[in-house]
């Protein structure tokens, strides 16, 4: 797995990916290490979001992110 791309954004949490995605950040793919899956985003965008997701301040509508998180779950499941 490549991390040094400047254009992508990982992230192994369910749920920040899922804020990234109801952010409208664009998820490009996933990419399996070893015995977990990285969720890989586009970086435009993404640094702002996620500073605001782990401080506590990212206000964002709950039924788009709760259908975000089953998304990403139903991605994971189809993965194996």
């Amino acid at each position: 797995m490549n991390q040094s791309n400047p254009n992508e954004t990982y992230t192994k949490d369910l749920a920040h990916a899922a804020a990234l995605l109801t952010a409208g950040i664009k998820m490009i793919r996933l990419e399996r290490e070893a015995n977990f899956y990285w969720f890989v985003f586009e970086a435009t965008g993404a640094e702002e979001v996620t500073n605001a997701y782990f401080s506590g301040d990212l206000k964002q509508p709950v039924k788009q992110y709760s259908m975000n998180m089953r998304f990403l779950k139903d991605r994971l499941f189809a993965e194996r």
